[in-house]
């Protein structure tokens, strides 16, 4: 049986591809976040947890923040000190930080949150922001109201079985999204926003083969699973680029 942190650490073996061809996240959800937590990101003492290939703390690095990475996996961590050499990486998880109590001013997790155990992870947030710090979670969810995204959906959650969604293709709608993660006792702040992009077939299929669904699968039954939708797609988008279309659920506490 696959367990959640089997299909956490799936991730390893597929960093490159994963940082190359996941979605990043529009410029409106950064200013929402420092919209919410009352602060600027610039020199903001920042860790980015379960942070991955980089893809949101280059982001936060962007704007000025003082970011320390926080990854588990090998693959993952190894990636992002290609990408993000400047950087500081530490190795561990939300449950148990390696982080001194009282020193961040931000916390953020990027599609990271749901790894968690919330009865441990959230007084670790507790423990190492300082008063007026603040936890971000945030998520991005293909839009299942655009018409083939929730065709496809559909499709993968029939071959693989709604108890084994992955939390991105399953492509739960925001509210949904927020009231399935938000840990209970905490004083949250939301925002969603609506974004899109546009990418070669081949991106998008790269994407989808990433999630963990795919990544724990047996072999024959994903790579069918994205021949068919290669094949179906092909006529949806016959100029062989494909709109993805996402909503970005975040969630901000204050201290």
């Amino acid at each position: 049986m696959t367990t959640n942190s089997d299909r956490a650490r799936s991730f390893d073996a597929v960093a490159a591809s994963y940082g190359a061809n996941r979605p990043s996240y529009p410029p409106a959800l950064l200013d929402a976040i420092e919209e919410l937590s009352g602060r600027p990101l610039a020199g903001a003492r920042v860790a980015d947890v379960g942070a991955g290939t980089g893809i949101a703390t280059a982001l936060l690095d962007g704007r000025g923040a003082r970011t320390t990475a926080v990854e588990p996996g090998d693959g993952m961590a190894a990636q992002l000190r290609r990408v993000l050499p400047h950087v500081p990486v530490v190795r561990g998880d939300g449950n148990r930080l390696p982080l001194r109590t009282g020193s961040l001013d931000l916390i953020t997790y990027a599609q990271s949150w749901h790894w968690t155990d919330p009865a441990r992870s959230v007084p670790e947030a507790r423990r190492v922001l300082r008063p007026g710090g603040a936890l971000a979670l945030w998520w991005n969810d293909s839009d299942p109201r655009v018409e083939w995204i929730g065709d496809q959906r559909r499709r993968v959650l029939d071959t693989f079985g709604e108890g084994q969604e992955d939390h991105h293709v399953a492509a739960y709608d925001a509210d949904a999204r927020l009231r399935a993660e938000l840990p209970a006792g905490v004083d949250f702040r939301t925002r969603q926003v609506e974004w899109s992009r546009e990418v070669p077939l081949d991106v998008h299929l790269a994407n989808l083969a990433s999630h963990s669904v795919f990544l724990v699968a047996d072999r024959a039954v994903a790579e069918d699973v994205l021949e068919r939708e290669r094949a179906l797609l092909v006529h949806a988008f016959p100029g062989g680029t494909v709109r993805e279309a996402y909503v970005t659920s975040l969630a901000v506490a204050r201290t």
